[in-house]
């Protein structure tokens, strides 16, 4: 297959799942944290394979919150003769998920396409929260709580984002991933490099060392969740995105 053929390809096994939330449109990030304006209160995490490592408190975690953000630029609409018409916010949407691995060995996903939502309660103890839908509000556009109590019984997490709606062009969205923790700087994971046309990027880890958070910046692209989940071992069924029941 020449390069041609394979880029096409591979843009219609993203398309195959592009439109896969139905949840609205969040077309922005109020959340979105740029490293050029903020002072040293936050632990960057840009590169791929940096980490970070956040300690355990006298007594375990309490909440722990992970948050998607991304750049809702202005872009400039241009006329048929080069000219700038008028600019318009970005109209991009993303989609936040994981996959997780708990200490017994259990592995499943969160995200909202399946009404995979998750329980902060009982296992898998994460839960998907949020939608801010609108991007105009403060705060993290789309984020999952951690149950800090259970974090003991959790062994992994990867952390994804799905260009839900908008340009496949991940150098244009920026999305970060945002770890926060009471009484510790929040960490935030950005992309270190950017691709055109994989719809789905995995941009962080977490591991449970010493029930201790490490985390990571992974920066992979791909097509879809399969692919993804071969990639780092889960194991799951997929079916255009949609988690479907292991097989006894």
């Amino acid at each position: 297959m020449d390069n041609g053929s394979s880029k096409e390809a591979i843009k219609q096994a993203t398309k195959s799942r592009v439109k896969f939330s139905g949840r609205g449109n969040a077309k922005g990030a109020a959340g979105f944290v740029n490293p050029s304006d903020v002072s040293g209160n936050y632990d960057f995490v840009s590169r791929s394979g940096e980490t970070q490592s956040i300690s355990p408190p006298e007594g375990g975690f309490t909440k722990i919150k992970v948050g998607a953000a991304w750049d809702n630029q202005v872009v400039e609409e241009k006329s048929m003769f080069g000219l700038i018409k008028k600019k318009k916010k970005a109209n991009i949407d993303l989609d936040l998920g994981c996959l997780y691995e708990m200490k017994d060995g259990t592995r499943g996903a969160i995200q909202a396409f399946g009404e995979l939502f998750g329980n902060l309660n009982s296992e898998p103890y994460i839960r998907l929260s949020g939608d801010e839908r609108t991007g105009d509000a403060e705060g993290d556009d789309e984020f999952m709580l951690i149950n800090g109590q259970k974090w003991s019984e959790i062994k992994r997490m990867i952390i994804y984002v799905y260009i839900y709606e908008g340009a496949l062009d991940w150098a244009q969205v920026k999305p970060q991933i945002q770890i926060r923790v009471p009484n510790e700087p929040p960490v935030v994971v950005t992309l270190s490099a950017h691709m055109k046309d994989l719809g789905l990027c995995v941009i962080a880890g977490l591991e449970n060392v010493r029930n201790g958070i490490v985390v990571t910046n992974y920066t992979e692209y791909f097509p879809g969740h399969d692919e993804m989940d071969r990639a780092y071992g889960f194991g799951l069924e997929w079916d255009d995105g949609e988690k479907k029941p292991l097989s006894s």
